[in-house]
């Protein structure tokens, strides 16, 4: 049996995503019901080695699950990428008691999270990202509040540009992956969806597409472009000279990762949360929570950073088939 845990870390780190602070919440709360002492880690990694670690209680969590952003706050940090950062960090936490940790983030907080657990450091990853680019998880904390909120601005910009019969490239968040962009474009029925894993940079085709449209008696034009491949507003200015029809860029940005969670956000960070805290408890250690045909599951942080996540080809094909 597994020596019982006293004492656990939490932090989040990288990109924040609404749902991370239903998250914390989980986690403190329910590692204190199973006899644990929680420290709240602030500014991830960097916060670490900075030592900026405080003691929370079921108090400090109070009316923060219908809150965006993060009460830990987040930072990127160079340094924990060394092997004197992370032996640094794996000191720190035995400084302060810390025989585990939760880990909240992405891919690159989790192969930090990996290497504190070489160092002795129990450690467990839940994945918060709004790009949905996690590939041992079919959810990560923070995409359905993302997508929903980017889906309610472009009903927005397609409204507007129905009125001026102009063409609207509205791009997305996501970094390289192009969920984001994929649900919008379905959801809010756009004639063309740019994914970083599949645009072959052919603009000649979205001139054609615009071209016959406006043929067809179509009086708008909505392009759902991915972050992954950007420079919207040159694409704008070199698809208005190219057809004659009047073309916006609008990119959304940052708004897609604040605002308050949504339900499925909050009580699936919950779920979440709640399950890291068990695994630690359970001596576990190495571990990236995930979800998976309906079921709260966990795998080896190794094999879940040698998996590879592609886009749902059907989703793709459908998407294509309901642009016409």
């Amino acid at each position: 049996m597994a020596a019982k845990i006293k004492t656990i870390g939490v932090l989040t780190s990288g990109g924040d995503a609404p749902g991370m602070n239903a998250a914390i919440r989980a986690v403190v709360r329910k590692a204190i019901g199973l006899g644990m002492n929680v420290k709240g880690i602030y500014q991830g990694y960097k916060g670490l080695l900075n030592e900026e670690i405080v003691d929370l209680t079921a108090r400090d969590v109070a009316d923060t699950i219908s809150k965006g952003g993060t009460l830990l706050y987040t930072a990127r940090c160079s340094e924990f990428r060394t092997e004197e950062g992370q032996n640094l960090g794996a000191e720190i936490c035995r400084k302060h008691g810390i025989e585990g940790l939760v880990v909240i983030g992405g891919d690159g907080s989790f192969a930090g999270a990996q290497k504190l657990a070489a160092r002795g450091i129990n450690t467990i990853g839940v994945p918060g990202t709004i790009d949905l680019d996690i590939a041992c998880t079919e959810y990560t904390i923070g995409f359905d509040t993302a997508v929903n909120t980017a889906m309610e601005a472009i009903d927005k910009v397609r409204d507007t540009s129905t009125s001026h019969e102009r063409c609207s490239i509205i791009e997305v968040m996501g970094r390289n992956a192009g969920y984001i962009a994929l649900w919008c474009g379905i959801a809010n029925g756009a004639e063309d969806i740019l994914l970083p894993e599949l645009y072959d940079y052919d603009e000649q085709k979205l001139i054609n597409n615009i071209i016959g449209n406006r043929k067809r008696g179509k009086k708008h034009h909505i392009i759902i472009n991915a972050e992954g491949i950007g420079h919207s507003s040159s694409m704008a200015r070199r698809i208005e000279a190219a057809t004659g029809v009047e073309t916006r860029a609008t990119i959304l940005g940052h708004m897609q990762r604040g605002g308050s969670p949504t339900c499925k956000d909050r009580v699936y960070a919950s779920m979440m949360g709640a399950y890291a805290a068990d695994l630690l408890a359970e001596g576990k250690s190495n571990r990236v929570v995930g979800y998976r045909n309906g079921e709260y599951v966990d795998f080896d942080i190794d094999e879940a950073l040698a998996m590879q996540k592609n886009l749902p080809d059907y989703m793709v094909r459908v998407s294509k088939a309901l642009s016409i």
